[in-house]
């Protein structure tokens, strides 16, 4: 009897001894899976804030090829645009646009035939283009006395420029003036309704030639 409680107590002590080192065991195992969950822990905000500074450095990178490509761009149209323009210019500083090309009514024989641009009496007139003045003087320079003082002048590239009801005249026919060149002072002489410029682009000198001299001006670069 005193055998086999002492037996069984034994077993016991065993037992218990037994539970005691699995418990140590797991509790190492769960210190050790903390730590390395900690350690994890530890590592994962350097790892994201490198993500994150090469996600910046990326960006950066790409806004600045955007930011070159567009004033690239920027650069490629103005260069465009004062080669497309050609040496043309406006025939007058400020004015304001009054009467259009084909404009229909009593002021004119047909249509009207060119850009009027308002501006008082005695305003520069400048050759809106480099050339060669073939035409200059009153009854519109031969064109009829609707225009009154007019000048003409031929363009290199075919063209030809017309600038009438001028108070003024300061070239002659064979005259060549530059782009920009004084050339007369703005009036109402002629048939007019007021102090103007009437601008014309024209195919050929004379009278009937015309073609719309604003888009012409805007085709070649120029902003009226």
């Amino acid at each position: 009897m005193s055998l086999r409680t002492t037996t069984h107590r034994s077993g016991s002590s065993v037992l218990r001894t037994r539970a005691a080192v699995l418990a140590a065991g797991l509790g190492v195992s769960t210190l050790l899976g903390a730590g390395v969950s900690v350690a994890a822990a530890g590592d994962a905000p350097q790892a994201g804030q490198a993500s994150t500074v090469a996600s910046i450095e990326a960006q950066a990178a790409a806004q600045g090829k955007k930011a070159a490509a567009k004033a690239k761009a920027q650069s490629d149209a103005k260069q465009a645009a004062a080669k497309k323009a050609n040496g043309w210019s406006q025939p007058v500083a400020k004015y304001t646009l009054s009467s259009t090309f084909g404009k229909g009514g009593s002021m004119w024989a047909s249509k009207h035939s060119g850009q009027d641009f308002a501006v008082p009496v005695g305003t520069q007139v400048k050759a809106a283009h480099a050339g060669t003045v073939v035409k200059a003087g009153g009854n519109g320079a031969g064109d009829g006395p609707a225009y009154g003082n007019a000048i003409v002048v031929k363009h290199a590239d075919g063209k030809f420029s017309q600038y009438a009801h001028l108070s003024r005249i300061d070239v002659k026919a064979g005259q060549k003036v530059a782009n920009g060149q004084n050339i007369a002072r703005s009036g109402n002489t002629g048939n007019s309704s007021g102090p103007h410029l009437h601008f014309e682009i024209r195919n050929t000198a004379n009278y009937g030639s015309a073609i719309d001299p604003a888009a012409f001006l805007r085709g070649v670069g120029v902003k009226i």
